[in-house]
């Protein structure tokens, strides 16, 4: 087996399936079968992608290759879930194989696995591939800027309306900075200015390219795409506006054709409660592979301890820490330090659900003071030898029954939100009514504004006067006991009353 590959209508299936076990398939997933196949098979225009997914369309397989240059012709083999994908250069090819060597290419969150074929071109049977052509010929009108002569039911391509795309992301499990976005949208062409920003509880994005050319082609590869493994979906749409106006650089908005603009007040970051909240910037290596479009952040190599500074050393404890920061994650141990009452450390899972609470909390105003959330260099919490915490400034939380995502693909997973003013209560007692919660709800030192119970009576909303409040009573409150083995859960919402 030589790792090289015929089009699919000439060789044999047997042939063709063996390349599920060839020993120099492009596994594209950092093995070491990869650097001996690239040796051996010589670079060409022609790619064989495998492992595709069943009813993935013509569109999605050369939207594999839009970024890296023209795709001049396409091949599918359904059956064999396999297609061909010829582009206008060896060089675009070599391009695109090479990046998909260091970030996982994906269709529909399903790995595929792309190499050389050792054909140099492809002929196809244009009435086999009648449909597949058609596809081609309207991406490519849209690649040249023209209006596609192809039937307009294969894809419905209008001259673009607008350089701007309204950006909303879904599932957002992890934060997605404005640079995330800038690194996977530029892969179509000049990134002019972005704006970001929260609405209805949802992170969204207006994003404005320098040709409405180079927009469609962003949606046409990007919309319905994941971020990262299975969460942070991209939908997008064109903007009804045509121009953006950004009169700020910071995290929230920018604009790349004017370095001079000021940043604006210095703490707007960490006054306006959006998920961006004086987010620091995600490690370089996790931004170059977000900007595959559908790449998995790992926590790997982010340690799962965060550094709370800034902290009120009055109020805060290790329970309080272990109940804010248990939204976001399965907190292990919590420290307050010795020597400096304002500043806790506190144990994650795992790096993931470190990111994750630190892009929610930093900036956070707890106890009447903003908190500061960073990671941390310590790699655990340790905990102090026994007789010797007499101040009972560490606790270890590794078993306790509260962990809100022990249980893999539990509800916890999709219903986390940013601190915001509208809680969401549940497990609610029988008998207890909207009196009894505003009542608890506002002994936590709160103003309660709104009220709403579920159908069931098991759950409500309630909203307090600011985020601040909220925070407060969830400290407090999550896990109250109600009598009758009934303990209220307590968490933030995005719905508002």
């Amino acid at each position: 087996m030589d790792g090289d590959v015929a089009v699919g209508v000439k060789r044999g299936s047997d042939e063709l399936n063996m390349y599920g076990s060839s020993p120099n398939s492009m596994t594209a997933n950092g093995s070491d079968s990869k650097k001996q196949r690239l040796d051996e098979s010589p670079p060409s225009r022609v790619l064989h992608i495998r492992k595709l997914p069943n009813e993935v369309s013509e569109t999605e397989v050369i939207a594999l290759g839009l970024p890296f240059g023209k795709v001049t012709n396409i091949l599918m083999l359904k059956g064999k879930n396999q297609a061909f994908l010829e582009l206008g250069t060896e060089e675009a090819a070599i391009t695109m194989v090479n990046y998909y060597t260091a970030v996982t290419p994906q269709v529909r969150n399903t790995p595929v696995f792309i190499q050389y074929s050792n054909h140099k071109e492809l002929k196809t049977d244009s009435a086999l591939n009648q449909r597949a052509q058609a596809v081609l010929q309207a991406v490519s009108a849209v690649q040249d800027g023209s209006s596609p002569s192809s039937d307009p039911g294969v894809l419905d391509l209008a001259p673009p309306p607008s350089p701007v795309l309204r950006i909303i992301i879904d599932n957002m499990f992890y934060p997605v900075t404005l640079d995330v976005l800038q690194q996977i949208f530029s892969k179509f062409g000049t990134v002019m200015k972005i704006i970001t920003f929260t609405k209805n509880n949802q992170f969204q994005a207006l994003l404005q390219f320098s040709d409405p050319v180079n927009a469609q082609q962003a949606k046409l590869s990007l919309d319905g795409q994941n971020i990262y493994n299975s969460c942070c979906t991209l939908r997008i749409d064109f903007s009804k506006l045509v121009n953006l106006n950004v009169k700020y650089n910071n995290d929230k908005s920018r604009d790349y054709t004017r370095p001079d603009l000021p940043t604006g007040d210095g703490e707007s970051a960490s006054k306006d409660h959006s998920l961006l909240g004086a987010i620091s910037p995600l490690s370089a290596a996790a931004a170059a592979a977000a900007a595959a479009g559908r790449v998995a952040l790992s926590g790997s190599g982010v340690s799962g301890v965060l550094l709370a500074s800034n902290l009120n050393e009055e109020m805060v404890t290790p329970q309080s820490l272990f109940t804010l920061f248990g939204v976001y994650g399965d907190v292990q141990r919590v420290k307050i330090l010795y020597n400096k009452k304002d500043s806790a450390l506190i144990q994650l899972s795992d790096g993931n659900q470190a990111q994750l609470a630190m892009s929610h909390l930093n900036g956070q105003k707890v106890f009447g003071k903003v908190m500061r959330v960073t990671l941390s260099k310590h790699q655990t919490v340790a905990l102090p030898r026994e007789g010797l915490d007499d101040q009972l400034l560490t606790k270890d939380f590794s078993g306790s029954p509260l962990h809100r995502f022990k249980k893999p693909g539990s509800k916890n997973f999709q219903n986390i939100f940013p601190p915001s003013a509208t809680l969401h209560l549940s497990n609610i007692r029988d008998g207890v009514g909207e009196d009894d919660l505003r009542l608890l709800f506002s002994n936590s030192g709160g103003t309660v504004k709104a009220f709403k119970f579920f159908q069931d009576r098991k759950m409500s909303l309630i909203q307090m006067s600011s985020v601040e409040e909220a925070i407060q009573a969830l400290m407090d409150l999550h896990n109250y006991d109600m009598g009758g083995n009934h303990h209220l859960k307590v968490s933030f919402s995005k719905s508002t009353i």
